[in-house]
């Protein structure tokens, strides 16, 4: 039986503003309207930021409480994931937003090179935002920009410091980071499943065009797929996304083109061993 294909929507991020693409949402009742139309468009899973009145990143636990909220009204059933980033604030600020209990959060379980700056995630802190998922019980996702981070996540799962098998995304095209290569894609999944087992299950994330490419490898290779304007803010070179749901679109054509089903709500919750609820 072919595994439906989960689709991450991830609407907002750090990064780009609407000055490069008036269709990035950025106050929370725009969050909740793009997120809305990439759920009804397929997308299972929302990547949450939020963002300041000047659309500079914020990690306000009010903003995502309001976000939350909305989503739970608008889209039930919907996997609510907040991200713990380091754009987003600094030091334990990067968590405050957990005793929300969203169902997941994003987990960056090492430091490497952005474009121009060194992400940094120091054990202590990692460890912190571990244990902070374990009290309130959200899952979370690890988000591996490089091999070592994927033993990490196996080292702290043979710990106890993670509770359950996590959900590893890759994460490639970042500059000065790991490139989109497939033979090192291929070999992340190796790695993940020798870790972790043959039916963990797994994500990719592409950066700029490099989007559409992590999408079909990914989906092509049994995986499951992120999108959205927080990644790439384009359809091609010369034309602007119109919407995270035009994105998320994208991805549904993939998964056609590849014969897999796009996962419900109710199949992803299934797939990541997240409470069930009712719509």
């Amino acid at each position: 039986m072919t595994t439906p294909c989960i689709i991450c929507v991830a609407i907002t991020g750090s990064v780009p503003t609407k000055a490069d693409n008036p269709a990035v949402p950025t106050t929370v009742a725009e969050q909740i309207e793009s997120t809305h139309a990439a759920f009804e468009a397929g997308a299972s899973i929302l990547h949450a930021h939020v963002r300041n009145d000047d659309e500079t990143p914020s990690s306000d636990p009010d903003r995502f409480a309001r976000l939350k909220e909305g989503v739970e009204k608008h889209c039930p059933g919907m996997i609510i994931q907040f991200s713990t980033g380091g754009r987003s604030g600094a030091g334990k600020t990067r968590g405050g937003m957990l005793p929300l209990r969203p169902d997941m959060a994003s987990l960056s379980v090492g430091s490497n090179n952005f474009p121009t700056r060194v992400y940094e995630n120091p054990p202590d802190l990692v460890a912190w935002l571990a244990s902070e998922m374990i009290t309130y019980a959200v899952k979370p996702e690890i988000e591996a920009f490089d091999l070592s981070h994927i033993f990490r996540a196996a080292a702290m799962f043979k710990a106890g410091e993670i509770a359950a098998t996590p959900y590893v995304q890759f994460v490639m095209g970042v500059k000065n980071a790991m490139p989109a290569d497939k033979e090192v894609f291929d070999f992340y999944i190796h790695t993940v499943k020798r870790l972790f087992g043959a039916q963990t299950p797994w994500c990719a994330a592409g950066i700029g065009p490099n989007q559409i490419v992590l999408n079909d490898w990914a989906i092509a290779a049994g995986g499951h797929a992120r999108t959205g304007l927080e990644d790439n803010i384009r359809l091609d070179r010369s034309t602007l996304a119109p919407s995270n749901a035009a994105l998320v679109k994208r991805a549904v054509e993939l998964c056609d083109r590849h014969n897999r089903p796009v996962a419900t709500w109710q199949e992803a919750r299934a797939v990541l061993g997240l409470r069930d609820i009712a719509a």
